[in-house]
């Protein structure tokens, strides 16, 4: 029985990760669950799994340094949010990573490399030039998130549910009962609403503007004002509209 350590500090990519990799490599014990990098270096010491996924982007301890306080012989991958930089760092450091949300075609190539990795008992050395390089590369880039704030949501989508980090969605606008989750790449459903987005996603990032609708600042084309001289604000990538209304209008003073 080959056995693993999953280490994620976001419950839902814990249980997305475990289930994906039940389907791929049933065979596979998960023998430890760790929600941060202290956790995981205490789990990994008294369960001694085989292979570690990491989560680069944890509190306290990334798993940039849980991985160099393991055991050499432990597989580590990466799981990651990170850039085609940091990607480029661990192609040439010959390390394996995934990228969230995880794909499952994308995992299937994960584990058929860490079986001929097990088969030949040879775990990618954690010491040396190319290591310390990787290391210092993606420590560049491993300033945590702000803390508290929402970087996943599960949605609906037809008759399946996907993860989407919410740097990619474009706005949150309540409809009926449920909330559209609006991206580029197509829409989803949730139920939270958005009263309770407000209070979880980072206010740098999402302003309200309509008591129904938040929109992400950075995907903000331009604003103008429509025959009304309501404002409406139009997003990148999609022909869509949203409009201010007047108790938010004050974001947009120079208008």
């Amino acid at each position: 029985m080959v056995t693993a350590l999953i280490a994620d500090d976001e419950r839902l990519m814990r249980e997305q990760l475990a289930g994906r990799l039940a389907q791929v490599w049933p065979e596979l014990e998960i023998v430890a669950l760790a929600t941060n990098g202290k956790e995981a270096v205490k789990l990994a010491d008294e369960k001694s799994p085989q292979i570690a996924f990491l989560d680069i982007r944890m509190p306290g301890i990334s798993g940039i340094e849980v991985a160099a306080q393991l055991d050499d012989n432990i597989h580590v991958v990466f799981v990651t949010a990170y850039d085609e930089y940091a990607i480029d760092a661990f192609d040439r450091g010959a390390i394996d990573y995934l990228l969230k949300p995880v794909d499952p075609e994308r995992l299937a190539r994960t584990v058929s490399r860490l079986k001929t990795a097990l088969e030949r008992s040879s775990p990618t050395p954690r010491e040396g030039e190319v290591w310390a390089t990787l290391l210092e590369k993606l420590r560049e880039n491993a300033k945590p998130p702000a803390s508290g704030y929402l970087q996943w949501i599960q949605a609906s989508i037809g008759e399946r549910l996907e993860f989407i980090a919410t740097s990619e969605v474009l706005f949150f606008q309540a409809a009926d009962k449920y909330t559209r989750v609006v991206r580029a790449s197509g829409e989803a459903l949730i139920r939270k609403p958005i009263y309770e987005l407000v209070g979880e996603l980072d206010p740098e990032q999402f302003w309200q503007i309509h008591r129904s609708s938040l929109v992400n600042v950075k995907a903000i084309q331009d604003v103008t004002r429509d025959i009304r001289g309501h404002l409406m604000i139009r997003l990148k990538g999609i022909d869509e509209r949203v409009e201010v209304s007047r108790s938010y209008s004050h974001r947009f003073k120079q208008m």
